[in-house]
């Protein structure tokens, strides 16, 4: 699995890249990563991707040239691979798991980071195969929702996560030791006294932990 990143911050995925699970799995070759940036595509010599809005407006939208550059070059050495081209949108389809489930059956995602006051809409129209969204907010960029794509596609791959059942797992309430801690201040606005793993989880019953996982799921 391969993916494209095009951006106009090429290091804000440094320290993604190189920690925990990511990092391990681009060592050994079960996916791939490539970060382009975007100004590599400029016509000028101040590489200027952006531009103001016509009509008017706040804020610089980017350019379709150098986004419509960047896809063309990387589409150009992609042979027989089944590829899909992304732009985040606060108007686009909301990212899931089904969605993050059907990415990681292709062999490259090209993913288009926006920035500023939007991306000129014709890359919404004609280049991208599907407008997505992570949420109901506005963020600054694209570079973060590329990062959960990235992350939550990557986790469905066979050999990114080291055990299969953990891929998919939808977590349950999880404790650990100690079974009873006794806070030491009352800076926390909860009740006094001391805090309990659930009796339930200390039984031994299988089944009774099972169906108390089950019913506490997220």
């Amino acid at each position: 699995m391969q993916f494209d990143i095009i951006t106009i911050f090429p290091n804000f995925f440094d320290n993604f890249l190189n920690e925990a699970i990511l990092s391990r799995a681009l060592k050994r070759g079960v996916i791939k990563i490539n970060i382009h940036n975007l100004r590599k595509w400029a016509s000028d010599r101040h590489q200027t991707v952006d531009d103001k809005p016509f009509g008017g407006g706040v804020g610089m939208v980017l350019k379709i040239e150098p986004i419509y550059k960047a896809v063309k070059r990387i589409k150009s050495k992609i042979t027989n691979r089944k590829s899909k081209i992304i732009l985040f949108s606060p108007r686009g389809k909301k990212f899931d798991q089904k969605m993050a489930k059907r990415f990681s059956k292709l062999n490259q995602l090209i993913i288009i980071c926006g920035r500023y006051e939007g991306v000129d809409e014709r890359v919404a129209e004609h280049l991208a195969d599907e407008v997505i969204s992570t949420g109901d907010y506005v963020l600054s960029g694209g570079e973060v929702p590329a990062m959960v794509v990235i992350e939550a596609v990557s986790r469905l791959i066979p050999g990114v996560v080291g055990k299969k059942e953990s891929a998919e797992k939808f977590d349950h309430a999880q404790y650990t030791r100690p079974e009873v801690f006794i806070p030491k201040s009352k800076f926390v606005n909860r009740k006094s006294g001391s805090w309990r793993v659930p009796k339930v989880l200390l039984s031994g019953n299988h089944k009774k932990i099972a169906e108390w996982r089950k019913e506490h799921a997220r």
